[in-house]
């Protein structure tokens, strides 16, 4: 199955570069980024708390069937333009990963279309090659999978 969301990881440098177009208008992706509930169906994780705007704040969590903490992770919001931008940073806690930058654009493609680029620039180039060794790809393309399905049935 072809993926749709593109994980580019250029030699030598400490950042990646996603994109992925979607079948969705614009305000619908920026709306799966920003909204709680949304945001728990298609990552398939808690949202403990998720204040989308300006200098706001996040956090994440997933546990297995038997209560154990599996994924936590969390962040703030620097910058916030609705339909435009996303700036924050991400943090997977419990792990040797240190935070990471992540710079969010939305884009309208057509009144049913649109495009998110994102640029995550990490501590050091190892830090980035040492994810890319995970599944990373694999994952993040089934969770923009699962967000356009959800999203497509709000329209």
């Amino acid at each position: 199955m072809e993926q749709k969301t593109k994980v580019n990881a250029e030699e030598g440098k400490q950042e990646l570069l996603i994109t992925r177009e979607f079948d969705l208008p614009l305000e619908l992706l920026f709306k799966a980024y920003v909204e709680p509930e949304i945001v728990e169906q298609w990552m398939g994780t808690n949202v403990l708390k998720l204040e989308s705007k300006n200098h706001g704040s996040y956090q994440f969590e997933t546990k297995d069937d038997k209560g154990k903490v599996m994924f936590k992770a969390n962040g703030v919001i620097h910058e916030l333009v609705t339909n435009k931008i996303i700036t924050r940073t991400f943090q997977m806690e419990n792990t040797s990963f240190p935070v990471q930058l992540e710079y969010l654009e939305f884009e309208e493609l057509t009144d049913q279309t649109s495009k998110l680029e994102i640029k995550i620039v990490f501590k050091s180039i190892e830090d980035r090659n040492q994810l890319m060794k995970l599944p990373f790809t694999y994952g993040l393309n089934m969770a923009h999978n699962r967000l356009q399905d959800i999203v497509k049935k709000l329209k």
